[in-house]
C-alpha cells in the first residue's frame, strides 16, 4: 500500500478544523454560563442548607441549563427561518450583547442580562430555586442563548452540531461540580480568586464578542475578510 501524503495532510486539516470549532463552542458557551460568577448568588440562595440540598439544587440548575440551551441548539435553524433572521444580523447583535456582558465581567460583577437585582431575593424566598432563577436565567441566560444560536448558524456539518451539544453538556457537568461543591470551591478560590477568574473570562468574552461582530461585518461584505 503506497503512502499518500495528500490524504494525511487532509486528515490533519480536518482534525484541526474540528478542534478549532470545538474549542470555540466550548469556550464561548462556558464563559457565558460562567458557574464561578454564579457562586456568590448560589451560596446566598442556599445559605443554611445542608450539602445534600445544595447538590440537588445544583443538579436541577445544571440540568435545566443543559436542556434549555440544547433546545435552542436543536431548534436554532428553525428559529432563523421562522423570523427571517440572517446569520450576519445575529452575529452583530450577539457581538453587542456579549460585549456588554464581558465589560461587566471585567469589573468582576454579574451582568444585569444574566442576573437582575431582584433575582437573588426572589430565589432566596423560594423553597426550590434550582430551575428558576438559578437554571434560567442565571446559567442559561440571553448571552449563552445568543452564543448557542450564533454557533448553530455557523454549523454546516453534523459534527459541528455534535460539538455544540457536547460543549453544552460539558458546561452543564462543570456547573454541577462547581455549584454542587460551592462551599469548598469558594473556600479554595476565595473572593479574590473568583474575581480574577471572572475578569479573565470577561477579557476573553470581549475578544469573542469583537470576533462575532467582525464575522457579521465580513459576511455582510462591509469589510474584507482578514487574511
Amino acid at each position: 500500500m503506497m503512502f499518500d501524503p495528500h490524504s494525511v495532510s487532509l486528515a490533519v486539516i480536518e482534525r484541526s478544523a474540528y478542534v478549532r470549532f470545538s474549542l470555540l463552542a466550548l469556550s464561548s458557551i462556558f464563559f457565558l454560563v460562567d458557574p464561578f460568577a454564579a457562586l456568590p448568588t448560589f451560596l446566598a440562595v442556599t445559605e443554611g442548607s445542608d450539602p445534600a440540598r445544595r447538590r440537588r439544587m445544583a443538579w436541577k440548575a445544571s440540568l435545566t441549563a443543559c436542556i434549555f440551551l440544547s433546545a435552542f441548539a436543536l431548534g436554532g435553524q428553525y428559529i432563523f427561518r421562522m423570523f427571517g433572521i440572517t446569520l450576519p444580523a445575529f452575529e452583530i447583535a450577539g457581538g453587542v450583547i456579549l460585549l456588554l456582558i464581558g465589560l461587566d465581567m471585567l469589573e468582576a460583577k454579574r451582568s444585569p442580562t444574566q442576573e437582575s437585582s431582584g433575582d437573588t431575593m426572589a430565589a432566596a424566598s423560594k423553597e426550590d430555586a434550582g430551575i428558576v432563577p438559578l437554571g434560567i436565567p442565571m446559567l442559561a441566560g440571553p448571552g449563552s442563548i445568543t452564543s448557542v444560536m450564533v454557533l448553530v448558524g455557523q454549523a454546516q456539518t453534523r459534527w459541528q452540531m455534535v460539538a455544540i451539544l457536547g460543549s453544552i453538556f460539558i458546561t452543564a457537568v462543570v456547573c454541577y461540580l462547581v455549584l454542587g461543591n460551592s462551599d469548598k470551591v469558594a473556600r479554595a478560590l476565595g473572593d479574590t480568586g473568583i474575581r480574577i477568574l471572572v475578569r479573565i473570562m470577561g477579557l476573553l468574552l470581549v475578544a469573542l464578542a469583537v470576533q462575532y461582530f467582525v464575522n457579521g461585518m465580513v459576511d455582510l461584505g462591509v469589510i474584507a475578510k482578514p487574511s
